[in-house]
C-alpha cells in the first residue's frame, strides 16, 4: 500500500474509556447493590446504560471503532480471571451459587473468606486483583461478559473491538496461590491457557467481532529470554488459529525494546504501540525492525495518562513518519483513557485560559479524531485546530503560574546537607525511645478514620453556605474528640486525629499550595468503587501558610499520648496528581519537598513528636525499565529526606506505603532514612517483612495486620498469627502493630471491632514474649 492510501485509511480509536459515568453512576449502583438498595437487575441496567452512553459519545465524536470488554464492575483483571475460569478454591462455592456475589467476594472478601490480593497496575494509581494460580489450576473458558458486550455495541450499529488482557501479561501478573510453593512460575501454565483464549476468540468471532485487541503491557518491562519466547509462542499459536478474528496486540506505558521484534514477526494482524514519553523510542526501534509490512499499526500519540493538551503538530509529524512503516496507520491514545477524567468542559471553577490547557477523555477523543483527519486528508484540513493548539501551548509556556522566581531560587539553593538528618539512626532511635516511652509492639493506625456521611455533609454544607466556618470547625472538633476517645479506650499507643477535615490525602494539601488547581468533576478510578479527584499540578509550588498544625495541635491538647502529624510526601503528591510535563519531575518534587519541609518544621515547633510523611506512590512511580530507575530513585528519596531532615533527633519520622511490590525498592526504602515505616502486608501474608529482613533493613517496621480494603473484620487470633509471622523476620524491639492503610473508606462498626482485635492481638503476643523471656 502506498503512503497516500495508508493515510487515507487512518481512523481514530481508543483502548478503553472511563467507566464511572458523568455523575459516578457506577459507583452508586455497585455500592447500592452491596447495601441491598439496588437489585442485580438494576445494577445491570445501569451498567448497560453507561456502556451505551460511552460508545455513543465516542461514535458521535468520530471514533470509528469503539472498545468493548473494557467496562468492569470492579476490575478488568478480575474479569479476565472469570473469563478463563481461574477462580480460587475458597471462592468457588460462592461463584457457583451466585456469580455476581461471588465476583464481589473475590474482590472484597466476606466475613469468612479473604479476597484476592490487590496491587498497582504497572506504574499507575489503578489497582488490580492479582490472579492466584498453581500447578493444579484448571482453566475453562467463559466469555459470557465479553460476548454480551460486543453484541450490545454491534446492535447499536457500531464497529466494535473487544479488548482483553493478553495471556502472557495475565500470567506474568499472577502469583502463586497461598497454598502453593512460592517459587511456582505462573507462566509455566501458558500452554494450558492458550486453548482457553482460542475458545474465547472463536466465541467473539461468532458474535460478530472482526478484530480483538489483546493487551500485553507486561512486555514493556525488562523481560527474560523465557518470557520473550513465551510471547513468541503464544502469538504463533493464536495467530495460526483458523477460527479467529483479526488480532491486534497492544502495549503501552513504555518502550517495547527487545519485545518489539518478537511481536513484529508474530503472525498477528496488527500492533498497537505507545509513542509518548519514554515510549517515543518505539519509533526508531520500529524502523530498525523493518516496520510492520502487511499489518495495521495503531499509533498511541496522545498521552492517555495525563490531562495536558496534545502538541498536535508534533504528533502529526510522528504519524507522518509512521506511514511508511505499516500497511495502515490508525490514531489512538497511548493507553486506555481509564486513567483520566471524563470531561474538562464541565470544570467551571478553573480559569478559562488555564482550562484550555486541559484535555480529559472527551477532549482527547477530539484530538485523536482531529489527528486522524489531518493524517488522512492533509494538515490544511485541520489548520484552524493547529493554530488554536499552538496558541494554547504558548499560553501555558508563558504563564506566570508556571514560573515563580522565588520558588525556583529556593529550590536551586537547597544542598545535599539539607536532605540528611543531623544524627545517624541509632542515636535517633535511642532518643525517641527515651522521649516517647512506648511499649513493646506499639500500636497505631495509618492516619484516616471513617469519613462518615455526616462529615461529607458538613463539607458540602460549608461549600453551599448552609453553615459557616465556625459551625464547620465545631463539627470537626467533635469528630476529633470522638476519634481520640475511641483510640484511648481501645488502648492504641500512638494516636491520630483521624483527618476528618480532609477530603483526600493529596487534594487537601493541593488546595493549600500555590501552583495546584482543583477540579470538581475530575474523578478517576483507583480501585473498585474508590474514585479520586487528582489535583492538577500546573505551576511552581509554595506553601503560603501552615496546613495541618491547627488540627494536629488541637488533638495533641486533648490527650497525654503522642498524636501523629500526618502529611503526604512529595513523590505521592506528584504521582497522585496530574503533574506538569513541562519540566523534569525531580525539579517539581524538590519544590513540593521544600513546601512540606516548612510544614514538618512547624508541626515539630508546635509540639508534635511523631510525624508521618506518607509515600505510598514511591513504588508505583518506579520506571518500568531497570535502566531508568536509579535516576528516579535518587530524586525521589532525596525529596523525602529534604522534607523530613530539618527535625530534632527525638522527633520520630514515620512513612507509609501500601499495595505495591516492595521488593524492587528495598534499598530506596532504606535510603528514605525514616525512623519507622508501615506497609501493607495482610493480603500478601507478611511477605514484605521477610523481604526487609533479607535486605538487612535496620529500622522499625509496621507490616499491616488488618486489610482495610475488605469489609471483613479480622479476629484477634488472625492478627496475632500475622504478628507472629512478622516476628520471624523482624525483632520485637523494631516491630509495630497497625492496619495496612488508612480507614477512610471503612464504616465505624468494622473499624471499632478490627482495631479492638488488633490491640488484643498485640497484647496477646506481647504477653507471649514476656512469658518467654521470664
Amino acid at each position: 500500500m502506498t503512503d497516500k492510501s495508508a493515510a487515507a485509511a487512518a481512523r481514530a480509536t481508543v483502548y478503553g474509556y472511563p467507566r464511572q459515568g458523568a455523575d459516578r453512576e457506577l459507583k452508586k449502583a455497585v455500592e447500592g447493590y452491596w447495601k441491598g438498595r439496588v437489585s442485580a437487575e438494576g445494577l445491570r441496567e445501569t451498567a448497560a446504560l453507561l456502556r451505551r452512553t460511552n460508545w455513543e459519545q465516542l461514535a458521535d465524536a468520530g471514533v470509528h471503532e469503539v472498545p468493548t470488554g473494557d467496562f468492569s464492575y470492579y476490575d478488568h483483571v478480575l474479569d479476565t480471571s472469570v473469563m478463563v475460569g481461574a477462580i480460587p478454591a475458597r471462592h468457588r462455592a460462592a461463584v457457583a451459587a451466585d456469580p455476581l456475589d461471588g465476583y464481589f467476594a473475590m474482590a472484597r472478601g466476606t466475613a469468612e473468606v479473604a479476597p484476592l490480593e490487590m496491587t498497582k497496575w504497572f506504574d499507575t494509581n489503578y489497582h488490580y486483583l492479582v490472579p492466584e494460580l498453581g500447578p493444579d489450576t484448571v482453566f475453562a473458558a467463559d466469555a459470557t461478559k465479553q460476548v454480551a458486550e460486543v453484541k450490545e455495541a454491534l446492535a447499536l450499529g457500531l464497529a466494535a473491538r473487544p479488548v482483553l488482557v493478553g495471556p502472557v501479561t495475565y500470567l506474568l501478573l499472577a502469583k502463586p496461590a497461598p497454598d502453593v510453593d512460592p517459587g511456582f512460575e505462573p507462566l509455566t501454565l501458558l500452554d494450558r491457557l492458550l486453548p482457553v483464549y482460542a475458545e474465547v476468540l472463536a466465541d467473539l468471532r461468532a458474535a460478530g467481532a472482526a478484530w480483538v485487541q489483546l493487551d500485553e503491557p507486561a512486555l514493556v518491562q525488562d523481560r527474560t529470554p523465557a518470557d520473550l519466547n513465551a510471547a513468541a509462542r503464544a502469538y504463533r499459536d493464536l495467530g495460526a488459529l483458523d477460527d479467529r478474528p483479526k488480532l491486534l496486540v497492544a502495549s503501552y506505558f513504555d518502550r517495547l525494546g527487545e519485545a518489539l521484534p518478537v511481536l513484529a514477526k508474530a503472525p498477528v494482524d496488527g500492533l498497537a504501540v505507545d509513542f509518548t514519553g519514554p515510549a517515543a523510542a518505539n519509533l526508531d526501534d520500529l524502523a530498525r525492525a523493518g516496520g510492520l509490512p502487511g499489518k495495521r499499526l495503531v499509533a498511541g500519540v496522545v498521552d492517555g495518562r495525563n490531562i495536558w493538551i496534545n502538541n498536535l503538530e508534533k504528533s502529526l509529524s510522528t504519524l507522518g513518519t509512521l506511514l511508511g512503516l505499516a500497511d495502515r496507520v490508525d490514531v489512538a491514545a497511548s493507553c486506555s483513557l481509564l486513567h483520566v477524567p471524563l470531561d474538562a468542559a464541565v470544570e467551571r471553577d478553573i480559569d478559562p485560559q488555564v482550562a484550555r490547557w486541559l484535555a480529559f477523555a472527551r477532549q482527547k477523543t477530539t484530538e485523536l479524531v482531529t489527528l486522524a483527519r489531518g493524517l488522512s486528508q492533509g494538515p490544511d484540513t485541520i489548520a484552524a485546530e493547529l493554530a488554536a493548539n499552538r496558541a494554547d501551548l504558548a499560553s501555558r509556556a508563558g504563564s506566570a503560574l508556571t514560573h515563580d522566581p522565588a520558588v525556583r531560587e529556593r529550590a536551586a539553593a537547597a544542598t545535599p546537607a539539607d536532605a540528611r538528618r543531623a544524627q545517624p539512626y541509632p542515636e535517633r532511635a535511642a532518643a525517641q525511645r527515651a522521649s516517647l516511652g512506648l511499649p513493646l509492639l506499639p500500636t497505631t493506625t495509618i492516619g484516616s478514620f471513617p469519613q462518615t456521611t455526616e462529615l461529607r455533609t458538613a463539607r458540602a454544607d460549608l461549600r453551599a453556605g448552609r453553615i459557616d466556618a465556625a459551625q464547620y470547625e465545631e463539627r470537626i472538633e467533635s469528630e476529633i474528640q470522638a476519634v481520640l476517645a475511641f483510640q484511648e479506650k481501645a488502648g492504641i499507643d500512638v494516636l491520630v486525629h483521624g483527618e476528618p477535615e480532609r477530603n483526600d490525602m493529596v487534594q487537601y494539601f493541593a488546595e493549600q499550595l500555590t501552583g495546584y488547581l482543583a477540579t470538581r468533576h475530575g474523578w478517576v478510578q483507583s480501585y473498585g468503587t474508590r474514585y479520586v479527584r487528582p489535583p492538577v499540578l500546573a505551576g511552581d509550588i509554595s506553601r503560603p501558610q501552615p496546613m495541618t498544625v491547627r488540627w494536629t495541635s488541637y488533638a495533641n491538647a486533648l490527650t497525654d499520648r503522642p498524636v501523629k502529624g500526618m502529611l503526604t510526601g512529595p513523590v505521592t503528591m506528584l504521582a497522585w496528581s496530574f503533574v506538569r510535563d513541562d519540566q523534569p519531575l525531580g525539579d517539581t518534587a524538590r519544590q513540593v519537598a521544600l513546601a512540606l519541609r516548612d510544614e514538618v518544621n512547624d508541626l515539630e515547633a508546635a509540639g508534635t513528636s511523631v510525624i508521618q510523611v506518607d509515600e505510598p506512590a514511591l513504588r508505583e512511580t518506579l520506571p518500568l525499565r531497570a535502566a531508568d530507575r536509579a535516576a528516579y530513585l535518587r530524586w525521589a528519596t532525596e525529596s523525602f529526606r529534604l522534607t523530613t531532615s530539618g527535625v530534632r533527633p527525638e522527633t520520630q519520622i514515620h512513612t507509609h506505603m501500601c499495595y505495591a511490590e516492595f521488593g524492587d525498592v528495598l534499598q530506596a526504602i532504606d535510603d528514605l532514612d525514616a525512623d519507622v515505616i508501615s506497609l501493607e502486608a495482610a493480603r500478601s501474608h507478611m511477605r514484605v517483612a521477610d523481604e526487609l529482613a533479607a535486605a538487612g533493613y535496620p529500622r522499625e517496621v509496621g507490616p499491616g495486620v488488618y486489610d482495610i480494603h475488605s469489609p471483613r473484620v479480622p479476629g484477634s487470633d488472625e492478627a496475632a498469627a500475622l504478628l507472629r509471622k512478622g516476628l520471624e523476620a523482624i525483632p520485637a524491639g523494631r516491630l509495630w502493630v497497625n492496619p495496612d492503610c488508612g480507614l477512610k473508606t471503612r464504616g465505624w462498626p468494622e473499624t471499632r471491632a478490627s482495631l479492638e482485635n488488633l490491640v488484643a492481638a498485640a497484647r496477646q503476643v506481647r504477653a507471649e514474649l514476656t512469658a518467654r523471656e521470664s
